[in-house]
């Protein structure tokens, strides 16, 4: 039986795309690695569905300022993904690309702002190839969009487009380990119901 929204999962389901979710977030820290020359870990990934306002919760709070990278999918599988980056994390990352650190978001320059962009596309791109060949459907990110704003603001993005048809959200990331620092980083999987049914289909585990 198809399912009509996402808290529909049954535990077997759950288990699954938790377990999708560790291989891509694994092979995002990969990534990651290669594109800063150090290696990078993440020793626990946590995979949660959520309610969409549990998942702001977990990220800090609706107010929390955060940057965010977006990137809606097409193919097989539709939906969006979406990079949240607080300044701590920012500046560790320019720190090691870039050799500068800033106060405040507003201090990012053009250049800055691509390099965060990169890492957030990096990440979604390699957790989205990770999926693609983990369950051999055909799924292609979008050009990534960039926006500061409070995490309360960017995650009404895929409530609103999504919203109609359930209020959870599956939440993925966890700590990156870089040079012995810790860089949170949460990336959202926001599938429309559609594809969940169909990404359930493929693994073995859904009609």
């Amino acid at each position: 039986m198809s399912l009509n929204r996402f808290e529909e999962m049954n535990s077997v389901q759950i288990d699954a795309l938790r377990e999708i979710g560790s291989i891509g977030t694994s092979h995002a820290a990969t990534s990651l690695s290669s594109l800063l020359g150090t290696e990078v870990r993440i020793p626990l990934p946590e995979v949660k569905i959520l309610g969409f306002n549990k998942a702001v919760e977990e990220l800090g709070g609706f107010e929390t300022i955060s940057a965010g990278i977006i990137s809606f999918l097409s193919g097989q599988i539709n939906g969006m993904m979406l990079a949240l980056f607080e300044l701590e994390a920012i500046n560790l990352l320019l720190d090691r690309m870039m050799g500068k650190t800033v106060k405040d978001y507003s201090e990012l320059t053009e250049i800055e702002s691509s390099a965060v962009i990169e890492v957030g596309n990096i990440l979604i791109s390699t957790f989205i190839n990770a999926l693609s060949n983990l369950t051999d459907v055909k799924i292609t990110p979008s050009v990534p969009q960039f926006a500061i704003d409070m995490q309360g603001a960017m995650i009404t993005v895929p409530m609103a487009a999504y919203g109609n048809q359930s209020d959870y959200i599956m939440l993925l990331g966890g700590t990156f380990l870089i040079d012995n620092k810790e860089i949170p980083c949460k990336l959202l999987l926001a599938p429309d119901v559609k594809s969940l049914n169909y990404l359930l289909y493929r693994l073995g585990i859904g009609e």
